[in-house]
């Protein structure tokens, strides 16, 4: 039983899971593995107490130098900040274009809605507040408490396994998801750099030449759609680049031969991209195929 649970987790296919987009097209990720998922989130609190240990010494001489002695209502200031300081980087960076902190762009991943969606703030937020629960809050009350020499063996020993617990979870579960992931409906995927990150509207294809969109053509898809087309591109997948090619053809009334589907995708692409950009230059941001 140990030797046949140890295969599957060492088989890479274990971790793959169908991401279906709102279109239907099936584009496949690959889970990060807890080990993954622990060096990315160490590295972010590495940057954490790097940016905090900068600040705070720059507060301690600051206030020195104004001859400030009574420290208590400071460091009470200080612990909130502290608070604000991570969770506005983790919810910033995540809540970006590439969907990943400075630490999980290092080890190769980012976070995705498991709906197949865009990622929303609103379940970059909640997955992160949850972390404080988790994580953040038993180690900071632990950490108060020692501060103040009222720490107790039992208390200790409470708030310890209560991280601890918290932080092993993505190992009791098949799809690697901590509490956060859960609720927020979101999970962690790889997302590997590649040499293919030229900017797609540049490519020449002599057949795309001949594929031309009508502004109520490219009215159709908004900023969310553009980035979901440009993973597909990018994975060069015959099969989704056929399904997508033909959704969005019935989608604005024209013709495309399965042969030409990247083509026509490519022409797609870049038109949509210029004609969101004027759009946008002009202050009419369309987020999404939805949106007015």
């Amino acid at each position: 039983m140990a030797t046949a649970r140890t295969a599957k987790a060492k088989n890479p296919a274990a971790l793959i899971r169908p991401l279906v987009t709102p279109e239907g097209v099936d584009l496949r990720v690959k889970l990060a593995d807890a080990g993954t998922r622990a060096s990315g989130f160490l590295l972010d609190v590495v940057i954490i107490v790097v940016a905090a240990v900068v600040v705070s010494l720059v507060m301690i001489f600051g206030l020195a130098g104004l001859g400030i002695q009574d420290a208590q209502p400071l460091f009470i200031v200080w612990i909130i900040f502290i608070f604000f300081l991570r969770n506005v980087y983790f919810i910033a960076f995540e809540a970006g274009r590439r969907a990943a902190t400075p630490g999980k762009r290092m080890v190769g991943v980012r976070v995705a809605s498991r709906s197949g969606a865009g990622l929303t703030i609103d379940q970059v937020i909640a997955r992160n507040l949850m972390r404080e629960i988790e994580v953040f809050l038993p180690l900071s009350i632990l950490a108060a408490r020692a501060s103040a020499d009222v720490a107790d063996t039992l208390s200790t020993i409470f708030g310890l396994v209560w991280a601890l617990l918290f932080s092993l979870f993505p190992l009791f579960n098949r799809d690697r998801l901590r509490i956060g992931d859960l609720l927020a409906g979101t999970w962690v995927v790889e997302a590997p750099k590649v040499a293919l990150l030229e900017d797609l509207s540049l490519r020449k294809d002599p057949v795309a030449a001949r594929f031309q969109f009508s502004p109520a053509q490219l009215d159709a898809y908004g900023i969310a759609e553009l980035q979901k087309l440009e993973e597909v591109l990018r994975r060069d997948d015959y099969s989704a680049l056929k399904a997508v090619a033909e959704t969005i053809a019935r989608k604005i009334g024209a013709g495309v031969e399965s042969i030409d589907s990247k083509a026509f995708l490519t022409a797609y692409y870049g038109e949509l991209r210029a004609h969101l950009e004027r759009k946008l230059l002009l202050g009419n941001r369309k987020a999404d195929k939805y949106a007015r």
